[in-house]
């Protein structure tokens, strides 16, 4: 059951999001016009971080193990690749509407919130209940009797306070568009909905052309889009998203052996990437999808609750049979050890970029307060921080800044690095903690004297003096992925 926010969480919550806007990680789309609900705008350090958690994924995926490589598909796709994957029949969230309110919501999400309610309160078997009877009529696809337990429930809108509820319908979440240059000859497309479809119908041509053998996997970091009529917490969830997904193909009879592996694997990344224990956890599924024979999630303790951020799925060989069946072309693998064909198992490993980006800020983001003074910064792992190093000199004259620029050109090859010299050398140590700056060279009088410059740490506030010609290697050892890799 997930845990409803307290107040002090959501005021959190509130923190972070200000901080990323103020600081240059997200805004919200189109801002001058209000915005777009449920869109976002990446940073100058949002997008930093972003594409170095992407970048970090991809080479866990493709570098560490020798039997995964990479593909980028389109996002329009035949529109019988989603008739086959079951997306045009199925893909459906059960909404109702307020009559008072005039506001939409997701069934199935306020039942789930009332049971929250309920258990907070201490009525655990009676939310118990409440979620055991929703998973059955859901199961059933009995939407009148969903109405009828919210409305029995006493559930009722957050804005209007009633209960005077439409039926429950259900809506598909797949955007739809024309292809075609005249409007009567166009044919209706989608926006992938999600990556893992691009995988599947490519499984021969990568197994051929990278002349793979089972099991190898296919990794593809690409945006997907759902038309979500509930999109809330910030970028958690989203209607223009992007996934890092990896399907690995097995020999069938051995899924289960591969998703155990790949559930550990993918939650001792989590951990070297520094994310505490506590915060996350496994969450296994009780209700399997129809493709699936064993799933899981792993979930991360945001301000409002443990919610999912990676889930690992054993698909069978659904897709691959289902593509086969549709597209009329064999989808299967000879496998010269047992000298047999066959349509091989997958494994799925499924993240959200924006969620593990969201779940590093949150991470991140460390208050500290003491009786002498408060300091604010973001604690992010220096492989992964938007900025490696900013050069400081000390002032802006005597040939301070001329050397500061000399090591810029020193460094700024292999990191990305910021040149600063407005304000006092405090005002700039703190803005470099707001966006998780490690490291901060201060150059002073000394350094024309003796190549050294002083190098102030952002988690401890510590500092040493360094020869510059130390730098680039201080700062590779610090910063690179290799200390991520040999955790996991």
């Amino acid at each position: 059951m997930a845990k409803t926010a307290t107040p002090a969480e959501n005021a959190q919550l509130k923190d972070i999001i200000g901080h990323a806007k103020e600081y240059g990680f997200v805004y919200p789309s189109s801002e001058i016009y209000d915005g777009l609900q449920a869109v976002y705008d990446y940073g100058a350090y949002g997008v930093e971080l972003k594409n170095n958690l992407k970048r970090l994924w991809w080479e866990t995926m493709t570098r560490v193990h020798e039997n995964i490589v990479g593909i980028d598909a389109s996002i329009f796709m035949h529109p019988t690749t989603w008739k086959a994957s079951g997306h045009v029949d199925s893909f459906n969230d059960p909404m109702i509407d307020n009559k008072d309110s005039k506001k939409r919501y997701r069934a199935d999400v306020l039942v789930e919130e009332h049971a929250a309610k309920l258990e907070k309160e201490g009525k655990a078997e009676e939310a118990k209940q409440l979620t055991a009877a929703l998973a059955r009529l859901l199961e059933a696809e009995d939407l009148a009797g969903v109405r009828d337990l919210i409305v029995n429930t006493g559930i009722s809108c957050p804005i209007s306070g009633t209960t005077n509820w439409t039926d429950v319908r259900q809506f598909n979440l797949m955007f739809s568009t024309q292809v075609g240059s005249v409007a009567e000859d166009s044919s209706t497309i989608y926006l992938r909905p999600e990556t893992a479809q691009g995988i599947f119908v490519n499984f021969l041509n990568v197994q051929k052309t990278a002349r793979m053998k089972v099991p190898f996997g296919i990794a593809q970091i690409g945006k997907a889009f759902r038309n979500e009529i509930v999109a809330r917490q910030f970028i958690f969830r989203m209607r223009e998203f992007e996934q890092m997904e990896m399907q690995f193909f097995v020999r069938p009879g051995t899924e289960l052996d591969w998703y155990k592996q790949w559930s550990e694997t993918r939650m001792n990344w989590h951990l070297a990437l520094g994310t505490p224990a506590e915060k996350l956890r496994k969450h296994d599924h009780e209700k399997l999808a129809h493709y699936a024979n064993a799933a899981m999630d792993i979930e991360y303790e945001f301000p409002f609750g443990f919610k999912e951020v990676e889930g690992i799925h054993s698909r069978t060989d659904f897709d691959l049979k289902s593509h086969q069946e549709f597209s009329k072309k064999k989808q299967q693998y000879f496998d010269p050890e047992v000298n047999q064909n066959y349509i091989p198992y997958v494994i799925e490993t499924s993240i959200g970029a924006d969620r593990l980006f969201l779940l590093t800020l949150c991470n991140a983001y460390t208050e500290e307060k003491s009786e002498e003074k408060s300091r604010t910064y973001l604690k992010f792992h220096p492989a992964i921080a938007p900025v490696k190093a900013a050069i400081l000199p000390l002032t802006k004259k005597d040939g301070l800044p001329e050397k500061a620029k000399e090591i810029v050109d020193l460094l700024k090859y292999d990191f990305n690095i910021i040149y600063e010299d407005a304000a006092s050398i405090g005002k700039r140590y703190a803005r470099q903690d707001l966006i998780g700056t490690p490291f901060c060279i201060a150059v002073d009088h000394q350094t024309l004297e003796d190549n050294t410059v002083t190098i102030r740490h952002r988690d401890t506030t510590e500092q040493e003096r360094v020869a510059i010609a130390d730098l680039h290697g201080r700062i590779a050892e610090a910063t690179s992925f290799r200390r991520i890799f040999e955790k996991i």
